[in-house]
């Protein structure tokens, strides 16, 4: 894939999708925040601050012992990365003499804890940079990435780093739930193939998270002197039925289109555009919500937005229900074929309260994991007090090394060094409750969870027994999606 290719996708690593540099080994001279900026390098001529020159990047100091400097980036989406520009503009004599790339992919994308133990593999080998140039490199990678690691040889300044490739969303947390997603996102995937103009906003812009800030952030065609009408062609995230569109002019005052429509096809190949939403009236800086005046498109892969006769859109939503084939169904089905009483012991892994798992089990069959999850939140928060001390009795105590493979796991955070704090305040808080101190260990450090719990400690009971069913609900959601994953209990 070219430079001219690559540069067309989606900057998965910009600060506006939530990328982060989250750690540079040295910024003496330049913030490493400056990398993921949004905007082209700013050169300012005769400022320098107490450090030395002022400059728009990430830059470090004269390296005068052996190694090489670097920064850790969180991509703001994960995805499968297509190309690297390593950008030295306004870097002449202090840009580095070398760069490489290397990535990793945790399940978490913000536990920092899981980072220092992550393998890294390299996308890019060590190769030669430019200095004050765009150095592009294009890569060929498959796999979903969710960190990088930029290292320059041995040191300088880096103006800005982008990283382009292809959004791979996360379906199986997406469609957890059920209900519309939004299928024309660029975070679930989505992107604009094409489209007749974009003389003065980008329609890249169209698919973009959040409200658009002024007329920069949305898609803008030129001024049509001719016959026709200007139009930008989407693929969807994933295949899906669309049921409400949003299409928002906001500040597109006296440039905002006349008119608009939207069209849709299930698949590129013999294209068959049927009309999703026929020709309306737009009105400037205005968020148009459609539902009842859309047509039955059945399933789409693709939405074609016109607009009449020219103008501006700053974004467009189109939400659906994703067909996706059903993520946890396998598991679904083996439930609701289990015997009642085996069905009672699977359920009281997920939560301990004899009543919930009798309740569940009677409820079957379940019509997907979407139901699972629904329905086993509304049976939870319909026990009584007792059923949910029988919850809490089930589980160990915190930092206890349990035998429950399920609960080692949930509590990997716990060091040796926490254990015996932990011993003494879990006696504490169960002499002053009467039950085990609760909390959702995943994700969590030992030292957050000790935080926690000296923290509870003065809660009157009555508090104390709403929090503890808050985050018996939290485990009892996170074994359910463990098990629909097809993770052992």
């Amino acid at each position: 894939m070219s430079a001219a290719d690559f540069t067309e996708l989606v900057d998965l690593a910009s600060a506006e999708l939530g990328g982060a540099v989250l750690f540079a080994n040295d910024e003496f001279f330049a913030p490493k925040d400056n990398l993921l900026k949004a905007s082209a390098p700013e050169w300012r001529e005769h400022e320098y601050t107490e450090r030395g020159k002022w400059m728009d990047g990430w830059e470090t100091r004269r390296r005068r012992e052996p190694g090489h400097d670097f920064c850790v980036i969180r991509l703001g989406l994960p995805g499968r990365v297509r190309g690297l520009v390593v950008d030295t503009s306004h870097f002449k004599g202090n840009h580095p003499a070398e760069c490489s790339v290397e990535a990793c992919a945790i399940d978490d994308v913000l536990d920092l804890d899981a980072l220092p133990g992550v393998s890294w593999s390299e996308i890019l080998g060590r190769r030669p940079l430019k200095g004050d140039s765009k150095n592009a490199f294009a890569i060929d990678d498959a796999r979903r990435l969710t960190h990088l690691r930029l290292n320059i040889f041995p040191d300088g300044g880096v103006a800005r780093l982008r990283v382009h490739g292809e959004v791979a969303p996360d379906w199986a947390r997406a469609a957890r739930y059920g209900g519309l997603v939004d299928l024309a996102a660029v975070e679930n995937g989505a992107r604009s193939l094409e489209c007749s103009d974009m003389f003065f906003g980008s329609r890249n812009n169209l698919l973009l998270p959040g409200r658009p800030k002024d007329m920069s952030s949305g898609w803008e065609t030129r001024r049509r002197r001719g016959p026709g009408h200007e139009w930008n062609l989407v693929q969807l995230g994933t295949a899906g039925v669309i049921r409400r569109v949003e299409i928002d002019t906001t500040h597109f005052r006296g440039n905002a289109p006349a008119r608009c429509s939207i069209e849709a096809c299930d698949g590129l190949e013999a294209a068959d555009w049927r009309v999703l939403l026929p020709e309306t009236r737009t009105q400037p800086h205005t968020r148009h919500l459609f539902e009842a005046e859309l047509r039955s498109a059945g399933r789409v892969t693709h939405l074609r937005l016109n607009v009449f006769p020219d103008g501006g859109v700053a974004r467009l939503r189109a939400f659906g229900e994703p067909d996706i084939e059903p993520l946890h169904q396998a598991a679904v089905v083996r439930l609701n074929g289990m015997a009642r009483d085996l069905a009672i012991a699977t359920l009281r892994s997920f939560c301990g309260s004899l009543r919930w798992a009798e309740r569940m089990a009677d409820a079957r069959p379940f019509e997907n994991g979407a139901a699972l999850y629904r329905i086993a939140d509304r049976a939870f928060w319909s026990m009584e007090e007792q059923d949910w001390l029988e919850a809490f009795a089930a589980h160990s105590r915190i930092g206890e090394r349990a035998g429950d493979r399920q609960a080692r796991e949930e509590q990997r955070g716990v060091l040796d060094a926490d254990r015996a704090q932990l011993a003494g305040l879990n006696e504490q808080y169960f002499h002053k409750h009467g039950f085990v101190f609760l909390v959702c260990a995943a994700g969590r450090s030992g030292a957050e969870m000790l935080d926690e719990l000296k923290h509870r400690l003065g809660q009157s009971r009555a508090q104390e027994i709403r929090t503890a069913a808050e985050e018996q609900a939290k485990i009892l959601r996170l074994r359910i999606a463990r098990f629909l994953e097809g993770h052992p209990a």
